[in-house]
């Protein structure tokens, strides 16, 4: 049961370009995962899923790697040293759902530009912005897409569109840095990790194709929301 919800879980975060992070920590607290498996089982879950988008993304030359070069180089070691923090569990939970909440509401009210980028992203300012995501990406362990996605759209640097491409890259290098550092906190992921994995990279080969051929601009942008605002009552409310 619990594969087959982390595979539906999968299929639509990847969808709209995420690896599900923050579903997969809401399921996981629904079964009665202990606290400390879940961040680093979530951060496994999500290498996988994003090594598969990434690599396909990457293959059809949708991904500016120019945007997110600055990106990385200050969110990478930003989310190391998230990672190694271990919060309370119920400030974890509050903060997670905070984040997710808020960037939802960004989500639904920004309106813009719906096929390319505008202008030049100012290099300090990128550099700022991926610091303080990876910082947030590996103290929650959800990879940094959530975060990424609706920031980058509300500062009009990418479209929707555009995202769905950038974020599995940036989830994939966050999640991995963030990973190392849960497990030199002492925390390891589930058992059945394995079995999950599977699970989800199923889902994350149907979603991504029908995120990278059917959904439109506006389909995308409202799916990213009510999943952020779904997984942030969810995390809020544990």
């Amino acid at each position: 049961m619990a594969s087959l919800l982390f595979a539906i879980i999968s299929l639509l975060y990847a969808s709209v370009g995420q690896a599900g992070g923050t579903a997969f920590l809401s399921l996981m607290a629904f079964f009665g995962m202990s606290s400390t498996e879940m961040r680093p089982t979530a951060l496994g879950l999500n290498i996988v899923v994003a090594t598969y988008s990434t690599w396909l993304f990457n293959r059809n030359k949708v991904v500016d790697w120019t945007l997110l070069r600055p990106l990385l180089f200050s969110s990478m070691p930003a989310s190391l040293a998230g990672g190694l923090i271990v919060l309370e569990e119920q400030m974890y939970k509050t903060l997670t759902g905070l984040v997710l909440l808020l960037a939802s509401a960004v989500m639904i009210m920004h309106r813009g530009q719906a096929v390319d980028r505008v202008g030049e992203t100012p290099l300090r300012a990128s550099v700022s912005i991926g610091a303080v995501l990876g910082l947030v990406s590996g103290l929650t362990g959800v990879g940094g897409g959530v975060f990424l996605a609706p920031t980058l759209i509300a500062l009009n640097w990418a479209s929707p569109r555009q995202t769905v491409a950038l974020s599995p890259p940036f989830i994939l290098a966050n999640s991995t840095v963030g990973f190392v550092g849960a497990l030199f906190t002492g925390q390891f992921p589930s058992p059945d990790l394995t079995l999950y994995a599977i699970a989800v990279l199923v889902g994350a080969v149907a979603g991504t194709v029908i995120g990278l051929k059917w959904l439109s601009q506006t389909a995308i942008r409202f799916i990213q929301a009510a999943v952020l605002l779904v997984a942030g009552i969810q995390l809020v409310r544990a």
